[in-house]
């Protein structure tokens, strides 16, 4: 009968029905359950009601998602067991149905009607209480290991609604399903619930009868030679009872399976082991799940599967040249990668690593590859990896264990040739559970690889068909040992044409299919792909082109949606700038002020080149020099050797030699750009502190690069032409150079070269006469000559 509504919290639970009069712990971790209970800490006999929800793989339960009948409960206890994580022990009050659902934020709340059970009939109940009770007892007296007071609890419990909900919350799992448990919750009749329980009751003692009974059967026919055969002859005779054979199905096709995977022998015989344990043991164990987990893994990898090799340079060159623009160098030494390929008989042959900033196609060269060679491509993302057992694999021991990164690649392809791509080798990290870079030495090593053992498999896979090709953005990422072992091929970013070509080939094309129109609606005009590569993106690659080319695919897909005709639409620079918004970007060179100090540079980082400005200031102090900005140790160390450089030198450099007795000096790199190569800085340091104290501004026109030394030699520099590239995106007109560095200049395109001028130095101070604009008149003196005594003023 139920009572007056009331508004309770409403606490869901998962595998379990919790029943009145009964005490149960449960462990709290939901985010809305620890707000519920976060929120119950501290009331004294806090009510919640605890409803059962229907599919317990549902992470946060709407109402659809819960049975309509619960159990009113109090808060007993409350335990934190961490950050977000309770156990709560809850006393079971009374039963309730859910009649209004009042939210869910921040945890579930409904009105409830409490259900008060009605008086049964006394003799009809009667006899149905004294035969549960009964049979009950005989259960209890054939489960082995049970206290000796669990059978004074049935007596001490008088009313038949309280026996059959005892009965029920202390039932086995696996003889009484959740619906079951519901189902007696449900049953407000109380002779209803006691005809319920007794009928489980029932089918728990038929199970241990049966049990019992081939047992018996089993031990009559066990004599002392048979000991090792009891539980296969156990499992037969169950098998036989309850005319179940599906587990005899299942690992008849796991042998069929590996039968057909043609592995080695020392394969076959551990596979066979697994399978001859797999038939001694119960499905339902955790042992069985593991074996046969492994029998699978086993039965899937491509021990002799391959796919036939279709090398052809004619077609490897078409299918770079159909994918990629530009990177003729880069091409050129694939087509080389695969002539020796297809001359070589042994297969064997140099790993590639492509090498270059984002977004300039080192992922995509490898699928081309793998177009090319007539095999099937995979690619492993090894950025943020720090275990060994990413690539090794768990050992079986380990729940949850699975192989590494390099199995599981071989099981996606299902074969033992593909073209694998490690991509961002030089993310590797490296922390106590081991280094995974030194796990792919013997990975990337042709000698040693052909018997590569993996953890979790414990059995040699062949990997010296694999062709593997690797992608970095940087050098210094990369262990020594590992980089030996592979080929660098530097991948250059892209020159403002070859960005344009890009875009009109690929990158345009590509994104009005993808936005469902076609170029008879949506024509991208030139100079509208030159604004967004000039005016929105600053990238050594098209990543953000692609993204931008995106953006106004979107707005007209928008007014197509909305029933506006597009047709013939096309997309200038004045229609770029009204979706896009204003200018994201302008040329660097108009940051640099025309004063003495100021120097621009040139720096590589994981991005490609990039511009880099050194500002210098003097001023009163004890001689000592402050160095400020996004400096690392190295570029800490090429200052520092740039300003003794000045020191040493003052007077050949028309310099006071007590210039810094009574000053300090401060060099400042303004925003993120000192990038990897920071030594390659120090001759912009140079010429920023001797501009700076000769009062003579750098040209605004110029960048430089180059590493010196304390004897003022110029040395070269690596990612040149990153840092061309760079320098003709901010609009430099004049590149100063490492004499040893001119013959990089025939990597640089000739629209670039003819667009920029080039002047190569061996020392330091052959860059003053180049970049030192005439002197400014001291602010105090007005005299412009260079200070003989005392300070510089500046």
């Amino acid at each position: 009968m139920p009572s007056a509504p009331d508004e309770v919290a409403v606490l869901p639970l998962r595998n379990s029905v919790l029943f009145p009069m009964s005490v149960v712990p449960i462990n709290v971790g939901r985010p809305r359950s620890v707000q519920l209970v976060e929120q119950l800490l501290g009331k004294d006999r806090a009510l919640v009601g605890v409803v059962t929800q229907k599919n317990p793989d549902v992470v946060e339960p709407t109402f659809e998602d819960l049975y309509g009948v619960g159990t009113l409960a109090r808060v007993v206890k409350v335990i934190r067991m961490g950050p977000s994580n309770y156990s709560v022990v809850l006393n079971g009050l009374s039963r309730f149905v859910i009649r209004d659902e009042l939210g869910l934020e921040p945890f579930a709340r409904a009105s409830i009607e409490r259900i008060t059970e009605a008086r049964p009939d006394e003799k009809t109940i009667a006899s149905l209480q004294a035969k549960l009770r009964d049979q009950t007892r005989t259960v209890l007296g054939m489960l082995p290991n049970l206290p000796k007071e669990t059978a004074g609890i049935l007596d001490n419990v008088r009313e038949p609604g309280a026996l059959a909900d005892l009965i029920a919350s202390n039932f086995p799992e696996e003889h009484a399903s959740i619906a079951d448990r519901q189902g007696i919750l449900e049953a407000f009749d109380v002779a209803e619930r006691v005809k319920l329980v007794l009928d489980l009751v029932n089918r728990q003692l038929e199970v241990l009868q049966v049990k019992d009974e081939i047992s018996a059967r089993v031990q009559q026919e066990m004599t002392r030679s048979q000991r090792d055969y009891v539980l296969r002859q156990q499992i037969k005779t169950i098998k036989e009872e309850l005319g179940e054979a599906a587990e005899d199905d299942e690992i008849e096709q796991l042998r069929e399976r590996v039968a057909r995977a043609e592995a080695p022998p020392e394969v076959e015989r551990a596979a066979k082991k697994q399978l001859g344990r797999l038939s001694d043991m119960q499905p339902q164990s955790a042992e069985y799940n593991v074996a046969r987990n492994y029998v699978e893994w086993i039965a899937d990898l491509p021990w002799s599967r391959t796919t036939p090799d279709q090398i052809d340079v004619k077609h490897v060159r078409k299918c770079l040249d159909e994918d990629h623009y530009g990177l003729s160098r880069v091409k050129r030494r694939i087509v080389e990668y695969t002539a020796v390929r297809q001359l070589r008989t042994d297969k064997k042959g140099p790993i590639l690593l492509f090498i270059g900033p984002p977004g300039v196609g080192k992922t995509s060269l490898g699928r081309s590859i793998a177009r090319a060679m007539g095999r099937r491509y995979g690619r492993i993302s090894l950025g943020g990896v720090r275990d060994e057992a990413e690539i090794r694999g768990h050992r079986r021991t380990y729940v949850g264990a699975l192989p590494g990164k390099i199995i599981q690649a071989l099981k996606k392809v299902g074969t033992k040739n593909p073209v694998l791509v490690l991509d961002e080798v030089d993310k590797l990290g490296v922390d106590m559970r081991g280094d995974p870079a030194a796990a792919l030495l013997e990975v990337l090593d042709p000698e040693q690889n052909s018997e590569f053992v993996d953890h979790y498999i414990d059995l040699p896979f062949d990997l010296s068909q694999v062709t593997f090709l690797a992608t970095a953005n940087y050098h210094a990422g990369i262990p020594p040992a590992l980089k030996d072992r592979m080929e660098t091929i530097e991948v250059p970013g892209y020159t403002r044409t070859e960005k344009w070509h890009i875009a009109n080939q690929f990158l345009v094309p590509k994104q009005i299919a993808e936005h469902g129109m076609t170029d008879e609606q949506l024509r991208f005009e030139r100079d509208g792909v030159e604004s967004i590569i000039d005016f929105y993106t600053r990238e050594a690659g098209v990543r953000n082109v692609e993204r931008e080319i995106a953006a106004v695919c979107r707005d007209a897909a928008v007014r197509l949606a909305e029933g506006k005709e597009v047709v013939g639409e096309k997309v200038g620079r004045a229609h770029v700038e009204r979706v896009l918004g204003s200018h994201r970007h302008r040329p660097e060179l108009t940051e640099l002020e025309l004063r003495p100090g100021i120097a621009a540079g040139l720096s590589e980082t994981s991005a490609g080149g990039e511009l880099l400005f050194v500002e210098s200031t003097l001023m009163p102090g004890k001689g000592k020099i402050h160095l400020t900005g996004s400096m690392g140790q190295v570029m800490k160390e090429a200052a520092s050797t740039a300003v003794s450089i000045v020191r040493s030198r003052a007077e050949q450099l028309d310099l006071d030699p007590r210039w810094i007795e009574k000053k300090d000096l401060h060099l400042h790199i303004p925003g993120s750009r000192a990038g990897h190569d920071a030594a390659g800085s120090g001759l912009t340091v140079f010429a920023s502190v001797v501009s700076l104290l000769r009062r003579a501004p750098v040209r605004s026109d110029v960048a430089m690069m180059g590493e010196v030394t304390l004897r003022g030699n110029v040395l070269p520099v690596t990612g040149f032409k990153d840092k061309v590239l760079a320098a003709h995106r901010a609009g430099v007109k004049l590149v100063v150079l490492p004499e040893r560095n001119e013959r990089d200049l025939e990597e640089i395109p000739d629209e670039i070269t003819s667009e920029l001028e080039f002047r190569a130095i061996r020392r330091a101070v052959d860059v003053l006469d180049i970049v030192l604009l005439d002197q400014l008149p001291d602010p105090m003196t007005g005299e412009r000559s260079p200070p003989t005594a005392g300070a510089v003023h500046v």
